[in-house]
Formats: structure tokens, sequence, C-alpha cells
């Protein structure tokens, strides 16, 4: 066999065994015709160097066929990658069983799931917007975010989070004038038994809602963030800023994915939310959204990252004095949002965590 790419290594800094040379052949080749805009070649078709079972009856029904793929799966190495490839393995024959897919039916699907990756580039992932759709990004989400008693829950991150964010101190704005209504956000950062929790890094951001109910990052011609911000809560947990009453926005309708909700007669729209994300040491980070109530889609949002605990109330104050006093520059009206955000420590997290793990029986 050829010697690997030159400088190349396996785990641990040891040479590549046969397998890992093909991968990394494909790769450096794969790399270099990118880099050229030139059409990767393919090395030569060779064996992996794994033997064949000699033990595997041939199949005279189709039960066989999801036999042989268990017994198969038995030999991967890492007990959790086999659970996970086994139990994919069950559901998916299962799925085909329990539908008597058609070929015409297995092809369709193939043919969707290449145009989702073809759709993907470096500033879209419809791959991540079909696991969204179908609830799987949210479960996922829920499941390895478990909490108890009053603990504020997690939701779903989104596409639109990014590093590149204004600074700003409490009470300072987060959005540009003319994005929108005027919202003031209050409230305070807490531990499980109530205690302050001063210093937390917290981010937040949301569309504008101007007649697009886009996110700044979604602007060709964007020059610097706008409706996202950074501060951090003061000594005694609080934090407070202006921001703008979030909108309803649809999520991209133009792809394989938009088709699909089409075919299944399913909305594309994401009900109002303003996004947070709050980190202190010796604490679990917190991925979280609120939404205020009264919104039509709550209940339907397209890709399910609203939860019961997380629909907020926004309070109406026509006060031109408290306008003033909350630093916004016109009128007499804003709506106010008040929270309380509880975050549990890291050893809180793990010890809800090792319990979720337990009574699902996981491995």
């Amino acid at each position: 066999m050829d010697s690997p790419p030159s400088g190349a290594q396996g785990p641990c800094g040891k040479a590549p065994d046969s397998r890992q040379v093909l991968f990394l052949r494909t790769f450096k080749m794969t790399e270099q015709a990118q880099s050229h805009n030139t059409p990767a070649l393919l090395p030569k078709a060779m064996s992996n160097g794994i033997p064949p079972r000699s033990d595997l009856p041939l199949p005279d029904r189709a039960d066989i066929i999801t036999d042989n793929v268990l017994k198969l799966a038995e030999a991967t190495p890492n007990p959790r990658t086999r659970f996970i490839f086994q139990t994919l393995i069950k559901h998916l024959h299962g799925f085909v069983n329990e539908t008597d897919l058609t070929t015409d039916e297995w092809m369709a699907a193939i043919q969707f799931l290449t145009r989702v990756g073809q759709t993907c580039t470096p500033l879209r992932q419809e791959m991540i917007l079909l696991s969204d759709v179908l609830g799987v990004s949210a479960l996922v989400d829920s499941l390895n975010n478990p909490v108890e008693g009053n603990a504020t829950e997690n939701t779903v991150l989104g596409p639109f989070y990014t590093e590149d964010t204004l600074h700003i101190a409490n009470g300072e704005t987060i959005a540009s004038e003319g994005k929108g209504e005027y919202m003031f956000v209050e409230g305070q950062v807490l531990t499980t038994e109530g205690v302050p929790i001063p210093n937390v890094i917290i981010d937040t951001w949301e569309s504008d809602s101007d007649g697009r109910s886009l996110y700044d990052t979604q602007y060709s011609n964007r020059s610097h963030p706008d409706c996202r911000g950074r501060l951090r809560s003061a000594d005694d947990g609080s934090f407070a800023f202006r921001a703008i009453v979030p909108v309803a926005y649809p999520i991209p309708g133009d792809g394989p994915v938009g088709e699909l909700l089409l075919a299944m007669n399913r909305h594309n729209m994401r009900p109002n939310h303003l996004h947070m994300v709050l980190e202190a040491p010796g604490y679990h980070k917190l991925v979280t959204a609120f939404y205020p109530e009264g919104c039509k889609f709550i209940q339907s949002d397209s890709v399910f990252g609203v939860k019961k605990s997380l629909v907020v109330k926004l309070e109406h104050v026509d006060d031109e004095g408290e306008a003033r006093k909350r630093g916004f520059p016109a009128g007499a009206s804003f709506k106010l949002m008040r929270l309380n955000i509880v975050m549990l420590t890291n050893e809180q997290f793990k010890i809800y965590r090792a319990k979720h793990a337990e009574s699902k029986g996981t491995v």
C-alpha cells in the first residue's frame, strides 16, 4: 500500500493504520481539489482491511437482513457507539417494515436528503434546519439539559448567535433607533436557593421588527451588530437593557425543508422571542429564550423551541417620565419584560443529568 500523506498521524501521534490511510488520502486530495476549484480524484477502490464474517445466514426472508445487520453491528468496539448503531438499525428497519416503504418512496427520500446536503453553505445549515422542523433538535436539547425545581429551562440556540456583538453596560440598548417598538428588559440571575449571582455574562439577541423581521446577520449589507448585545449582571445579580418587542418571523422556506413543510401542510413561522445565553464560573451554561404570550404561532413553533415555563407576559407602560428614566429617546410608551433567571451549578447539573440517564437506562 502507498505510504500515507506526509506528516499524517493517527490517534496519540501513532502512524495511521490502513483504514485511516484511505480517509487521510481522500481528505487531502479533496482539500487540494477544492483549493484549485477542480473535481476531486477519488483513490482507487480498495479493501478497508477488515476480515469477512462467515457465520451469517443467507437471507430467504426479509427479517434475516435486519438480523444480519444487527449482528455486524455487535463488532463495534465502543459500547456507546454500538448501542446507538444497534438502536438506529432496529428503528430504521422497523420504520421500513411498518410503512411497507416502496422503492420509489425510498429513492425520493434519498434524493431529498441529497438536496438538503447540497443546500448547505458556510452561512446556511439546511441539515440542522431539517432536524429543527422534525423536533429532533429540541428533543436532543431537552434530554441533554434536564432541570428540576425552579431552574430556568434550556431551549434551542438557533442559527443566528454570533460572537460579533455589542458590549453594553446595564441599562443601555442592544438595538439601534427605528428597529421596532420599545421594550425594556430587567431581571435578576439567581441560584436555585434564591442567592443572587454576580458578574454573569449575558448574551442576548433578537430579530428586528421594522417590517422585514430579520436578524442582523441576514442582511447582505450588514456593517455592525444590531439587535444583539453582551452585558454582565451586577453585584446583586440584576441586569437591564433596552431592546425592541420581538416579532414572529419565517425560517427559510426556499429550500427542500421549506418544500417538506408545504408537503406536511405546516407553516414555517417562529413565534416572537428574545434569545439569551448566560455563563458564569461554577455554573452550567444556560441557553434559553423567552416568548411573549399572545403570539398566534406560540403553540405551533416550526422548530418546537417553546416551553411552557419560558412564556412571559409583557407589561404595557405609558409614562413619559418612566420612558426617559429608562433611556428611551422619544415617546411615552414601551413594553416591560421582567425576568428571574435561575441557573444550576455544574454539580447540580451533573447530578440531574446522571439521574436522567439512569431513568432512561441508556449506556
